[in-house]
C-alpha cells in the first residue's frame, strides 16, 4: 500500500485503443480501484474522443492510438476484430520492451493471427477476452462495476513468460473479474455456444417479425413478451463488433448453427406429431441449464430479468 492507503497500481501506464463500453469500463474500474497510474486512451472519431475528454475517464486522449501507446506498459485493443490487424501494425514501433498487449476481442484464433505477426520481440502479446457487457455502446455506456463477478478468458501464447500473465491476471481480478486460460481454438468454438450463435437467432428471429406482414411493427413492439423483448434486447447489439465476429469465427459459428438446426427440425418434428412427452422431457433438460447458470451466480432468478424497476436495458 502507499502513504495515501491506495494500492500500488499493477501497471504505471495502460494505454486504451478504442473507447467503448469496455474500454470505458475497464478506466473506470481501473481508477476507482487504483490499478493504474495512468490511463491514455484513443479513439478513432474526434467526437469520441471530446466525449472522452469531457467524462475524464481517461487521464490523457490522444489523437493517435501510436501516441497513445508510448511509454504504456499495458496496451489495450479494443476497436471491431476487423480492424485489429491495421491497429497492430501501426502501433507496433511505439510499444516498448517488456509492456504487455492485450485485447478484448470476442474472438481469439482470429485476433492471434492478426495482430501477433505485428508484436515486437519483448512484448508480450495475450488475448483476452471479458465475456461482459451490455447492448449499449460508445464512452458514455461504460460503468465501474461491469466486470464484477463476470469471467475473463485469457489466451496467452505458448512462449508468454509466467509473470506477464500472473500480472495481468491480477489487474482483470482487481477489476472484479474471474479470471480462466483457454487456448484460442477452444474459446472460439465455447463462444460460438453461448454467445455467438445465440446472438444470430436474436437478429434472426427479430428479422422473422420484421417480414412477418400479417403481424404489424405496432404490434410487435405494443405486445412483446418477455422473451421476444429480450432477444430484442440482444440484436440492439454493435452492429460493427458482430458482423466481425461472424466473420472471423465463422467455422465454429456454422458448426454450431448446423447442430442448432438439427434441434429445431426435432422440435419442429415433434410439435407436428403432438410428441408432447418428447418436448416435456427436451424443455426439463434445458431448464436445468438456466438453473445452473442461476447457482453460478451469472443471472438472477428475478421474474423482472435481473432489471432495475423502471429500466429499459
Amino acid at each position: 500500500m502507499t502513504e495515501a492507503g491506495q494500492a500500488t497500481p499493477i501497471y504505471g501506464r495502460v494505454a486504451l485503443i478504442g473507447l467503448g463500453l469496455i474500454a470505458s469500463s475497464m478506466a473506470r474500474a481501473m481508477k476507482a480501484n487504483g490499478l493504474a497510474g495512468h490511463v491514455a486512451g484513443h479513439a478513432k472519431t474526434p467526437t469520441t474522443r471530446e466525449v472522452a475528454l469531457e467524462l475524464g475517464f481517461c487521464d490523457t486522449v490522444h489523437d493517435t492510438a501510436a501516441d497513445a501507446v508510448r511509454d504504456a506498459d499495458l496496451v489495450v485493443l479494443a476497436v471491431p476484430v476487423g480492424a485489429m490487424q491495421a491497429v497492430a501494425a501501426e502501433i507496433a514501433p511505439q510499444l516498448k520492451p517488456g509492456a504487455t498487449l492485450t485485447d478484448v476481442g470476442s474472438v481469439k484464433q482470429a485476433v492471434v493471427d492478426a495482430v501477433a505477426p505485428h508484436v515486437p520481440q519483448g512484448v508480450h502479446f495475450i488475448p483476452g477476452h471479458p465475456i461482459a457487457g451490455t447492448e449499449h455502446s460508445g464512452p458514455q455506456s461504460g460503468f465501474a462495476t461491469l466486470f464484477e463477478n463476470r469471467w475473463w478468458l485469457l489466451t496467452p501464447l505458448p512462449d508468454t513468460p509466467a509473470e506477464a500473465i500472473t500480472r495481468l491476471r491480477a489487474l482483470c481480478e482487481g477489476m472484479g473479474a474471474n479470471v480462466d486460460l483457454m487456448d484460442p481454438p477452444h474459446h472460439d468454438l465455447v463462444l460460438a455456444v453461448t454467445s455467438h450463435t445465440p446472438h444470430l437467432i436474436a437478429y434472426t428471429m427479430v428479422g422473422v417479425a420484421e417480414h412477418l406482414r400479417r403481424v404489424s411493427n405496432s404490434e410487435v413492439i405494443k405486445y412483446s413478451a418477455g422473451g421476444f423483448r429480450d432477444l430484442t434486447r440482444i440484436a440492439a447489439s454493435d452492429p460493427t463488433m458482430w458482423r466481425d465476429v461472424f466473420l472471423t469465427n465463422k467455422d465454429a459459428t456454422l458448426d454450431i448453427l448446423g447442430r442448432f438446426t438439427e434441434e429445431l427440425f426435432a422440435l419442429q418434428r415433434a410439435i407436428r406429431m403432438g410428441d408432447g412427452q418428447m418436448l416435456f422431457d427436451y424443455f426439463t433438460r434445458t431448464r436445468a441449464i438456466r438453473r445452473g447458470i442461476i447457482e453460478a451466480g451469472q443471472d438472477t432468478a428475478a421474474p423482472d430479468f435481473g432489471r432495475a424497476k423502471g429500466s429499459t436495458a
